[in-house]
């Protein structure tokens, strides 16, 4: 201890002594030499691996290590450090190994490369640096699910957290193998994985090459059938196998293919394919196995894809086209089942020189079996529908040489001919040689080599004028038939006259027929006879040109008489006394204003209050005007209204204040009815009368601007109410304008002040808009509200003594009405008011707005009872003379009582009216998303039509207007109407701008004053193709007549199919049942029973025909006149609502009118009802189904189920729960409970489908008003039909698969064109009876049998 003491003091004394020594002297005098020799300092020691890894305080294990002894613990070899030397640093990959226990081979994993996007992460400035970080790169390959990182030193452990997100990324990427616990078990199962694709992959090549080789879709059965057991992802068969499958007989085909014959048309309305189309068309088909040459020749054709490829499988025989394009069962030759062997083989033998089998058939059959007379008749029609060559013809025989007899003659050509060919030469017959033709190249595309090919010549009854010649030989049909094609056009332009001409043939053919092979000329001038269904010569139609109006434009050139006779006519009395009432409106002070801004503007907007004059004396103002600068008779002006009644309101009205009659100076011209003449310069007209007539002028903005030449002044009133029609004008009409600024004069009229929207909407095309507002002439009205109107009756109140009723209490009573109409309170109120007038002794009428016709004819059923009531109702839909009732004075001691629709509101004014009743409702047109449908739905009005309401009661003296209604609700209602291009579903709206001639729709459309969103325009345009209103972007005749019905365009449809199919009556009757509603009713409290009674005319065809039953008998009732007890009496047995029977009457009289008017229907004939025995029920439920089209649920049975019985096997009937339905947008949907087919097991008809009109949600989403169908009602009816071009069959609409034959697909497809022909037809000779037409029966046929013969 002392020692070690010493020590130390001793080394602490040597550190000190030069510190404390400096400078002095040692021992003897001698100066101490620190400064020269210094004693240096101690090297702190060399930092340990642990230091430079973990830093200076780290104490626990290192990367390598970790990994080393989890290594170690997995029986793992020692993990291999690669060290790399980089510009950047030091990088090192790890890569690991194993030894298997039991057959000692060894396994090296890949090295563990980290992404180059994160090699930052293990680079280092050392070796050993980089060792560990790729030791804990490692480490997180293996155990990155494990919590290792808690024993990693600081900076290995954030560098853990840098991998985890590297990681999460590999995960997305699908990369899950790179963190597995065992690497060594993730490579095996990846090479396994891979191995057992691999195999898959050349067993699916191995079916492929096999399939490729089988017709139609049995290479796709095979192909899916060749999956392992847990499915491959390659099944093309998916979703077809279960498909419905679409068959056509035989005989019916041979009648649909002769029907095709003679009236196929391609292309009807001319569109031409962009050239970069045909090209892009072209490629993909050939890829599809036609050849490049048909192609080309289709696409100058057609107008699209689809049609190209019906069009080659139309004309390409059937040995040329693609494997898939053939039915399943095809096989080379004849594959018709036949006994007659006889028979069978001459149609082998006729078919085998190229024509088709169902032609050799059908002409064999003509010919009574004689095979050179079929033979003969088949190389007339080749003939005959060549462009090159016309038929021949046999009776010319001038300068032809005698030789003998027509036998003389063929034996000494014969026997020269086997002197000449020897060996070439084979005799069939004493009719039929063959000549062997010489280095025949091979046409089968992909092959070499040469074919062999013999020449067949028949001796024909016309020999030796004619001869009949084949090709004989392995080449496709087509090229066959067209060298003899060219072989038989050289004999009658070169070897007419020659006596002996086979040789002369023979020798044209062999040097020609290669050439022939290279380039064989047009499918068409084949095809007649190559196809069984082409048409006799193709058949290309430009579109069908619309006849321009013929109108003359104004010669704008004053006329010095017409301004005399002016001014004599404002001499007369009756002028001046007319001329003194007109200047008491609030208009006449705005007269010089009004005309100035006409005079100055493009554009002018005249906006003033209901009764001040400026609907009738506006336009009075600008011919006046005219007149006075002797331009009076270059006047025409064309004033629209919203309404019927106001046309013919306001052309009676004006006419009088001019002292002429209607039909002279002012006319007016609306739907069925028109009173106009030469002297006409004023013609009031429906703004539907004004779209009509540009809807004819062409569809180009010039052809509209030239249907308008001869139009002066457009002024459209009412433009406020924002209707379909008045925005369609305004569009129009700016386009013509901005087209022709100074051609018409356009003014716009408004009850209200909105100027500032359509004086943007015109400016902003450089039109210069003025604007004159006119100051209403209306005396105050008092309001009053509903609690007002319910204290005002004592309505529905228990009155206290006090005889005032609480707030408590009124709020009770209010809420106890609801918001329906209360028929009982307007009685009171009505009472109410009458009594009070008279009181104060104030005569005038009392005007009540209601919303529908129907709500008008209950009230007046009510107020009739009121003997000091004279009532009449007011709605657009009454006759002319009625309408003008409520402008008469009432009968003495009567107060007149005027109940409309808020036609009243502003379209016409009656004078002496100083109270109203306002229920506050309106019935507005809107698109029900439920059910897909354009209604008529009561909703509240809006503020301003309320504020319009109200100043009817002001027009005379001061008014009173009752509301039926809170203050507060009114509060809440919208300031204006929606525009109706909002409102409406946008199927019909297109389909009118479309009908217009306008062929951008979403174009047109987006210039509106309030645009449609232009998605729903493209939904639009393509529900009008599924529909079948529109081919691609042209209308179709179904298109036409659809625009033209005042009807839901289903509706319409299957009202246009029921004038073309002959069941007019029943199709109207349900068009009318679906725009009223079903006449059967179910109370609640009777529901079962009501069921019950409806599913007694339940005959298994749906929820509509059985609708219609029961109108049909009532109506049979009515037209017998029973007594109206006794129809009553049916109707409550039966649960048949009598009052919606006679709305449906209504309704189907309405729609025969307008059928009328389009054409469709005649005149004279009136509503017939169809007895039941005649009534076609098949064909009915095709149609309904064709109207409702792509309202269709796919029907699913379930397997079917067998049961032992004493004859064998019987097939059970499904539950009708296991039967499932399911549709496009939906998926799987039910049947409502209240359909009549909700327990049916089955249906009759082989119906596979089902459509639907409503479709509801709730607690499961609903399908109602139902009607089953079979395949060929979907195929015939339905969307658009593709044909796969996998072989696998039909898709129709874009979603409903059905197997078969690509060409049944195209055949009805022609077939569709064919009834769209015939629409028109019959449009335009509304007296055409199609019910003996071969198309139309074809049609029915087809539907009643589902496609098979009979």
């Amino acid at each position: 201890m002392v020692k070690k003491g010493k020590a130390k003091a001793e080394t602490s004394s040597q550190a000190a002594g030069p510190a404390g020594n400096n400078g002095t002297k040692g021992k003897k005098g001698q100066k101490t030499e620190a400064p020269a020799a210094p004693v240096p300092a101690a090297v702190p020691p060399k930092p340990t691996v642990k230091q430079i890894i973990g830093g200076s305080s780290w104490t626990g294990k290192l990367p390598v290590n970790l990994l080393s002894e989890y290594c170690q613990k997995q029986r793992w070899e020692k993990p291999d450090y690669d060290t790399r030397k980089t510009p950047e640093g030091f990088s090192v990959w790890v890569t690991l190994s194993a030894k298997d226990p039991k057959t000692q081979q060894m396994t090296r994993l890949e090295a563990f490369k980290i992404p180059l996007s994160h090699k930052h992460l293990i680079l280092r400035d050392t070796a050993l640096e980089a060792k560990h970080a790729a030791a804990t790169y490692a480490l997180f390959r293996v155990c990155s699910m494990q919590n290792k990182h808690t024993v990693l030193p600081p900076d290995h452990k954030s560098l853990w957290k840098e991998f985890q997100a590297l990681k999460v990324q590999d995960l997305k990427d699908g990369k899950a193998w790179m963190y597995e616990a065992d690497p060594f078990k993730a490579l095996q199962e990846r090479q396994e994985a891979k191995a057992a694709a691999d195999k898959k992959r050349k067993e699916l090549e191995q079916a492929k090459a096999k399939a490729k080789a089988m017709p139609g879709a049995s290479g796709l059965v095979l192909l899916s059938n060749s999956g392992n057991d847990k499915g491959a992802s390659f099944n093309p068969m998916k979703g077809w196998t279960t498909a419905p499958k679409v068959e056509m007989g035989r005989q019916t085909r041979v009648q649909l293919e002769g029907l095709l014959r003679n009236g196929i048309s391609w292309n009807p309305h001319g569109v031409r394919m962009q050239q970069s189309q045909k090209d892009t068309l072209v490629n993909e088909l050939s890829k599809l196995g036609f050849r490049r040459s048909h192609i080309v020749e289709a696409v100058g054709y057609c107008k699209d894809r689809e049609e190209t490829l019906e069009w080659l499988l139309i004309h390409v025989p059937e040995d040329d086209l693609p494997r898939w394009a053939l039915p399943e069962s095809y096989s080379a030759g004849v594959s018709i089942g036949s006994t007659n062997l006889k028979r069978e083989g001459i149609i082998k033998s006729l078919s085998e020189t190229g024509y088709s089998v169902e032609l050799c058939t059908r002409i064999l059959d003509d010919n009574h079996g004689d095979e050179s007379k079929a033979a003969e008749a088949l190389q007339h029609i080749l003939l005959s529908s060549s462009s090159t060559s016309g038929a021949t013809n046999g009776d010319d025989d001038d300068g032809f040489l005698d030789l003998g007899s027509p036998e003389e003659q063929w034996e000494d050509e014969v026997a020269s001919l086997e002197a000449m060919y020897g060996e070439n030469f084979r005799r069939e017959s004493s009719e039929l040689i063959q000549l062997k033709l010489e280095s025949v190249k091979n046409a089968q595309s992909g092959e070499k080599g040469e074919v062999e090919t013999y020449l067949q010549v028949r001796r024909p009854s016309s020999y030796p004028k004619h001869l009949i010649i084949a090709i004989m030989a392995k080449l496709p049909s087509y090229i066959k038939l067209s060298i003899v094609r060219q072989a038989l056009a050289y004999m009658e332009e070169t070897l007419r006259d020659e006596p002996m001409k086979i040789y002369l043939v023979m020798d044209w053919i062999q040097q020609n027929i290669n050439g022939i092979i290279d380039n064989p000329g047009n499918l068409v001038d084949i095809s007649a006879v190559s196809s069984a269904a082409s048409e006799n010569r193709p058949r290309v139609q430009g579109g069908r040109a619309k006849r321009a109006r013929n109108t003359r434009p104004i010669n704008w050139v004053p006329d010095p008489n017409s301004k005399e006779k002016w001014l004599r006519r404002q001499e007369s009395s009756a002028w001046t006394d007319m001329l003194s009432k007109r200047q008491k409106l609030p208009a006449w002070q705005m007269r010089e204003r009004i005309v100035k801004a006409v005079n100055e503007n493009h554009v002018t907007i005249i906006s003033g209050e209901t009764g001040s004059g400026k609907s009738t004396q506006s336009v009075q103002f600008i011919l006046d005007d005219l007149y006075g600068k002797g331009l009076g008779t270059c006047a025409n002006m064309i004033v629209t209204q919203p309404r019927r009644i106001s046309a013919l309101g306001l052309a009676d009205r004006v006419a009088e204040e001019r002292c002429s009659r209607v039909g002279e100076e002012v006319g007016y011209a609306i739907r069925g009815e028109s009173r106009q003449s030469k002297d006409t310069r004023i013609t009031f007209v429906t703004a539907g009368v004004l779209l009509r007539r540009l809807q004819t002028s062409g569809g180009r903005v010039e052809d509209v601007v030239a249907s308008l030449a001869d139009v002066s002044h457009v002024i459209i009133d009412e433009v406020h109410e924002r209707s379909l029609d008045t925005d369609f004008l305004l569009n129009l009409i700016r386009d013509v304008m901005k087209s022709k600024k100074d051609m018409l004069k356009l003014i716009l009229m408004s009850a209200t002040l909105d100027a500032a929207t359509f004086m943007n909407y015109f400016a902003s095309e450089g039109l210069n808009v003025g604007c004159v507002e006119i100051a209403g002439r209306t005396f105050p009205v008092d309001e009053y509200y509903l609690d007002d109107v319910i204290r005002m009756t004592g309505f529905s109140a228990e009155t206290p003594d006090t005889g005032f009723i609480t707030d408590e209490s009124m709020g009770k009573i209010i809420q106890k009405l609801g918001h329906r109409i209360n028929y009982n309170l307007i009685v009171e109120a009505v009472k109410a008011i009458d009594y009070e007038l008279s009181y104060e002794k104030k005569s005038g009428g009392i005007l009540i707005f209601l919303p529908g016709v129907g709500e008008i004819n209950h009230a007046c059923n009510h107020l009739r009872s009121i003997n000091s009531l004279h009532v009449l109702p007011l709605h657009a839909s009454l006759e002319t003379r009625e309408q003008k009732r409520v402008f008469s004075k009432s009968p003495p001691g009567k107060r007149k009582v005027v109940v409309a629709t808020n036609v009243a509101e502003t379209s016409i004014t009656i004078d002496d009216i100083v109270a109203v009743i306002d229920s506050g409702k309106v019935k507005e047109t809107s698109f029900d998303s439920q059910n897909n449908m354009r209604k008529l739905e009561e909703t509240w009005a809006s503020r301003a039509a309320c504020k319009q309401r109200r100043g009817r009661a002001g027009r005379v003296q001061e008014g009173r207007c009752y509301k039926l209604y809170t203050e507060n609700l009114e509060r809440q209602m919208a300031e204006r109407p929606e525009p109706e291009i909002r409102r409406v579903p946008l199927e019909q709206l297109c389909l009118s701008v479309r009908a217009m001639g306008m062929r951008d729709v979403a174009r047109f459309l987006g210039r509106s004053p309030t645009p449609p969103d232009a998605q729903a325009i493209e939904g639009a345009i393509k529900m009008l193709r599924r529909m079948g209103a529109l081919d691609g972007d042209e209308l179709t005749a179904m298109g036409q007549q659809l625009a033209m019905l005042p009807a839901d365009l289903r509706c319409g449809k299957l009202m246009v199919f029921g004038a073309i199919f002959g069941c007019l009556d029943d199709c109207v009757t349900i068009a009318a049942i679906l725009s009223t509603r079903s006449p059967f009713m179910s109370p609640q409290e009777k529901r079962e029973e009501s069921r019950q009674a409806r599913m007694q005319f339940f005959s298994g065809n749906g929820d509509l025909i059985t609708d219609l039953e029961g109108f049909q008998a009532w109506d049979a009732l009515m037209k017998d006149r029973v007594p109206q007890r006794q129809v009553r009496s049916f109707c409550d047995e039966n649960f048949l609502s009598y009052q919606t029977l006679s709305d449906i009457s209504n309704t189907r009289s309405q729609y025969y009118e307008a059928l009328t008017e389009i054409g469709i229907a005649l005149r004279s004939r009136g509503p017939e009802v169809t007895p039941n025995a005649t009534r076609n029920v098949q064909l009915i439920r095709a149609l309904i189904a064709s109207a409702f089209t792509p309202q269709i649920a796919r029907i699913q049975y379930p397997d079917k189920k067998y049961a032992s019985s004493m004859s064998g096997a019987m097939e059970l009937d499904p539950e009708a729960r296991s039967i499932k339905y399911f549709n496009q947008e939906n998926g799987r949907v039910f049947v409502h409970p209240s359909s009549t087919v909700f327990d049916s097991q089955g249906f009759s008809g082989n119906a596979a489908y089902m459509s639907y009109f409503s479709i509801i949600s709730t607690s499961k989403i609903f399908i109602r008003d139902l009607t089953p169908f079979n395949v060929f009602t979907l195929l015939l009816f339905s969307g658009p039909i593709e044909l796969d071009t996998l072989g696998r069959g039909l898709l129709v609409d874009g979603w409903l698969r059905l197997r078969g034959w690509a060409r049944i697909g195209v055949l009805v497809a022609r077939l569709r064109g064919m009834v769209d022909d015939l629409i028109a037809q019959k449009v335009e000779n509304p007296g055409l009876d199609l019910g003996n037409d071969k198309v139309i029966r074809l049609v029915i046929k087809l539907i009643e049998l589902n496609g098979l013969d009979a």
